[in-house]
């Protein structure tokens, strides 16, 4: 059997202000109206041997990608392992190698994929997937290489060794860290360096030996945290807050890749782009004549080689060249193209500031539908909530503020202190502060309302759950 697992870590922090903590870059919709992570799970899923698909996810992350799944038509066959925390790939593989070896044994193959690149030729990608497989079949610890098309500093790199007996396999002579532009032309000159791709392939007991061996440390912390996951023969694996935190924040590269003695490497040909940054996604729309490529209404004039996406707004470019232009209804991110891989020190600044841009969208996805945030000011917040059919809120309560409800579209059912009534369209409740409330829709369409929050504190964090249909309370 093969297991592909689908690594969905990580804020993207490099495609801000698209990608964001709460909204990552694994659910940005590309231009086909598809995500990242879907094209991945159907990419794993129409794999040889494969009947079920881990995805090691941040636990905020779990109805997001549960959503996901559920468009790719997979029917809850499916794992998910989810982190209370980040710990990077070798934890994350360490999770799924230790649930694939409980129950499937431990010779399954685990086919490791991060959720983020973007690979079209299918065919070639399976033809790659099943030659590592041999290799693997031995007890090799198998990587991918890409055949690199120009000198990028922006990957790391892998030097092919004494070819072995799989089509385009060799040994691993040695793993680079991202070089300098002069290096990275040396490299491409000799023929002998692949890009690193972060795709692996390996049997569950052979990554959990070398890893053992390799980095003991790790091992040992996060077979701990495994013992002390409950339910771990679940679909849904919540991995243990405190025995996860202790494991070493390291990456499957440094902790075992670069150290253990049998590891090999598949020179892939298929078409592979690592979405990373601004300038990779600008890559994924054709240019004009101007070399200008374009996502939303633009108006430009004397304008070249610009990448401008905009979310609604008209924006407008004179007399600018070789410019990153992105933006969202709350922030705009203006760069050189040059620099699109320092984006990511925009996050550190806003982080350092605690302003929630870093974090969140104006728009924010919860499990029972949505919430966008109209206004905003020192006492009061409006939001426009969108409620999915048959999806009901968490019984609540908050301190500081009390909330007006307005029906736009729908039925609301409320439950309001020992009352429960129906609030339909065009009419309005109040929700006083202390008071416990609830809201649902038993609809068949989305249920959407205006609230008016007012208050001396109306931060996302004031709410108390007592009982939620999702597992937050």
């Amino acid at each position: 059997m093969l297991i592909p697992v689908i690594l969905s870590g990580g804020a993207g922090s490099r495609l801000w202000p698209v990608s964001r903590e709460a909204y990552p870059k694994p659910f940005i919709r590309l231009g086909d109206g598809t995500t990242l992570l879907q094209k991945t799970v159907e990419r794993a899923a129409a794999l040889d041997g494969v009947e079920t698909i881990f995805i090691v996810t941040n636990r905020e992350h779990y109805f997001l990608s549960k959503d996901e799944f559920a468009k790719c038509g997979r029917d809850g066959r499916d794992v998910f392992l989810l982190e209370p925390c980040g710990r990077n790939t070798a934890p994350a593989v360490a999770m799924a190698a230790f649930r694939a070896a409980a129950t499937q044994g431990d010779d399954a193959e685990l086919l490791v994929l991060p959720a983020d690149h973007l690979i079209d030729d299918q065919s070639t990608f399976r033809g790659a997937v099943n030659e590592a497989r041999k290799l693997a079949h031995a007890g090799t610890l198998v990587t991918f290489g890409i055949a690199p098309s120009r000198p990028e500093t922006g990957y790391g790199y892998i030097e092919c060794g004494a070819p072995l007996h799989c089509r385009d396999g060799f040994r691993v002579s040695r793993f680079v860290e991202k070089p300098s532009y002069e290096v990275a032309q040396e490299f491409l000159a000799t023929g002998r360096f692949v890009w690193n791709s972060g795709m692996f392939c390996f049997r569950a007991r052979a990554f959990l030996d070398a890893l053992k061996e390799c980095a003991p440390s790790v091992y040992d912390h996060a077979y701990a945290c495994w013992q002390a996951t409950p339910n771990r023969n679940g679909d849904k694996v919540d991995l243990d807050a405190n025995g996860f935190a202790a494991i070493e924040d390291v990456s499957i590269d440094y902790a075992v890749m670069e150290k253990y003695r049998e590891v090999a490497v598949v020179r892939a040909t298929f078409d592979w782009n690592d979405i990373g940054s601004w300038n990779a996604v600008g890559d994924l729309t054709p240019a004009d004549a101007n070399g200008n490529r374009l996502c939303g209404e633009t108006v430009l004039v004397d304008t070249h080689d610009c990448y401008i996406q905009s979310d609604g707004r008209v924006v407008a470019a004179v007399g600018v060249d070789n410019l990153i232009v992105v933006d969202t209804p709350d922030a705009l991110l203006v760069t050189n193209k040059s620099r699109s891989q320092e984006v990511k020190s925009v996050v550190s600044q806003l982080k350092l500031r605690n302003n929630p841009l870093h974090q969140f969208h104006r728009t924010v996805h919860r499990p029972w539908g949505s919430y966008t945030v109209l206004e905003e000011g020192p006492r009061h917040k409006i939001k426009r909530i969108s409620v999915r059919p048959n999806a009901v809120l968490s019984l609540q309560m908050h301190h500081h503020r009390s909330e007006h409800w307005i029906v736009l579209v729908g039925d609301a059912e409320v439950v309001n202190g020992s009352k429960q009534y129906t609030v339909r369209a065009n009419e309005s409740t109040f929700i006083p502060a202390g008071q416990k409330h609830r809201l649902a829709n038993s609809g068949t369409e989305d249920l959407v309302i205006i609230e008016v929050q007012t208050g001396s504190y109306l931060g996302e964090d004031d709410i108390v759950r007592f009982e939620d249909v999702y597992g937050r309370a």
